[in-house]
């Protein structure tokens, strides 16, 4: 029997500070994450070889016969076939990376030149830079809804709505839309199971919200945005990723954007993701502990798991905030906050982990759910390896 692992390669750190928290996998992009498309295609539970702090939340399986997967790949079916072909002791590779190899075991990346190559010829979409997130969000919405409703009826759409294009919209069993406006001439709505839509919101496609979520009254959705599970979204919002378990559910903009887990934004929170004199964005990467040029001219905020931000807060262009950051106070605060920080424009110092994990377990408990051990040990971590970038 085949054993599916989800491998977890160097590009994790340039992929921080959503990959603090989570697998690489884990990340949400269209309407699925990305152990979630692999589970769908290869129909199986694949299990994860992440950072060692990580993996007893993300646990691996090994029985020997393994097909170690790169956790950045976007599954297509034709790779998915390709993968389920792999003969032992042979990687399956790119022009740029590999895809997967079968192998009883694999430490490291290295290892990968012994095998035998199989060269793949088709389309191989994965991320490399934080903003791939939103910026392959709007085709892998469409992408995931053939993927996710195969097959299978919708939801009738309420009469009491306006929807241009009503065959590329699919509302699952428990979604309540009422007085809304959806325009899916342009892309797929996917609408998740139990998540609402509140009267005179506007959604223009390609979009996608998960189970649980909610667009709150005369909300503003503009194409490639995806609302993860449990998450709470108002005022405008254009071309974003909300992973899950995050609001953003007051008035303000959120544009060319990524909020983990746990994330929260005051009222008329905004953040800029055009510079004005149109220039490319540079954004903070934690691989190269410097800042890229994204070559991007719309680039806006990226936020780690836990942080918030409090009612009227500016952020600049390609901001990148860590885990557990408090961001408050009048101006624009700096364009790279490190994890574990609390304050602004006026000045910034450490936030204490004992503060953040009591502030996650009241978090938690309004969803209810539980912040454990497990938990606290990850945050613990994390606390520890981003200490040198608390230089304020």
């Amino acid at each position: 029997m085949k054993n599916f692992i989800l491998f977890d390669t160097e590009v994790r750190d340039a992929l921080k500070p959503f990959t603090f928290t989570r697998p690489v996998s884990e990340i949400r992009c269209g309407i699925l994450t990305i152990t979630e498309k692999w589970n769908k295609r290869l129909q199986t539970t694949c299990s994860f070889k992440t950072a060692e702090y990580l993996q007893q939340k993300f646990q691996l399986r090994d029985i020997g016969d393994n097909i170690y997967i790169n956790s950045a790949v976007f599954p297509t079916q034709e790779i998915a076939e390709a993968v389920l072909n792999l003969e032992e002791n042979a990687v399956l590779t790119t022009e740029k990376s590999w895809i997967a190899a079968r192998v009883k075991s694999l430490l490291n990346e290295t290892e990968l030149s012994s095998l035998r190559q199989i060269p793949f010829s088709g389309e191989c979409k994965q991320l490399e830079h934080l903003w791939n997130i939103f910026q392959f969000n709007p085709d892998e919405i469409n992408a995931d809804f053939e993927l996710v409703t195969a097959g299978r009826q919708s939801q009738k759409i309420s009469e009491t709505n306006r929807v241009i294009c009503p065959e590329n919209v699919f509302i699952e069993e428990g979604a309540k839309v009422e007085f809304s406006i959806i325009n899916a001439s342009a892309g797929k709505v996917y609408i998740g199971r139990d998540a609402e839509i509140w009267e005179n919101a506007v959604i223009r496609a390609p979009f996608a919200m998960n189970e649980h979520a909610v667009v709150k009254m005369s909300a503003k959705i503009y194409e490639g945005t995806t609302i993860g599970p449990y998450s709470k979204v108002g005022g405008e919002v254009q071309n974003s990723v909300i992973i899950g378990y995050s609001n953003k559910g007051h008035d303000g903009y959120l544009g060319n954007s990524v909020l983990g887990e746990w994330c929260n934004l005051g009222a008329d929170t905004n953040n800029s993701n055009l510079k004005n004199d149109y220039s490319p964005v540079k954004i903070w990467n934690y691989a190269t502990r410097h800042f890229e040029n994204s070559g991007l001219q719309f680039c806006g905020l990226m936020m780690g798991d836990h942080s918030k931000s409090a009612i009227n807060t500016m952020f600049n262009t390609g901001t990148v905030v860590g885990v557990c950051a408090n961001i408050y106070g009048g101006g624009f605060p700096r364009n790279f906050i490190p994890s574990f920080s609390r304050g602004g424009a006026q000045g910034i110092e450490e936030n204490f982990l004992s503060k953040a994990c009591e502030t996650a377990k009241r978090v938690y408990a309004r969803r209810h759910k539980e912040f454990d051990d497990v938990e606290t040990a990850i945050l613990t971590t994390i606390f520890e390896e981003t200490r040198q970038n608390r230089i304020f």
